[in-house]
C-alpha cells in the first residue's frame, strides 16, 4: 500500500485488495504501535503472520481500529470493553440484515 491509498484510507474508502503493514495501520488510525499491539492482544483485530514484524492487517482490522479508538477517546472505555462493544455492534448488524432479508425493516 503506497502512501495514495493510505489518503484514501484517510478520507473513508477502504481498500480491500491491499493489507496494512503494523507502521500503515499505526499512521492510517494515528496511534503508537503499542496500542494497536494491545487490540491484537485483546482479540479485538487479527493480524495475519505470527511475527509482529511481518503482521498485515486487512481492511476490517482498520475499521475495527478505528472505531476502538473512537470509543475510548470519546467515551473512555478499556479495552475489555471496546472489544464487548464491537462485538455486540457486529451482532446488532447481523440481525438487522437478517430482519431486513426477512423483509421486516
Amino acid at each position: 500500500m503506497n502512501s495514495r491509498d493510505l489518503l484514501l484510507v484517510h478520507i473513508g474508502t477502504v481498500i480491500e485488495e491491499d493489507s496494512l503493514t503494523l507502521g500503515q495501520l499505526c499512521r492510517a488510525c494515528d496511534v503508537h504501535a503499542d496500542w494497536i499491539i494491545s487490540l491484537v492482544e485483546e482479540g479485538i483485530i487479527e493480524p495475519q503472520g505470527e511475527d509482529i514484524r511481518l503482521w498485515r492487517f486487512s481492511g476490517a482490522s482498520l475499521v475495527r481500529a478505528r472505531i476502538a479508538l473512537r470509543i475510548q477517546r470519546d467515551l473512555g472505555v478499556n479495552l475489555a470493553g471496546i472489544a464487548l462493544v464491537l462485538d455486540l455492534i457486529e451482532e446488532l448488524e447481523g440481525l438487522r440484515a437478517h430482519m431486513k432479508t426477512l423483509g421486516h425493516v
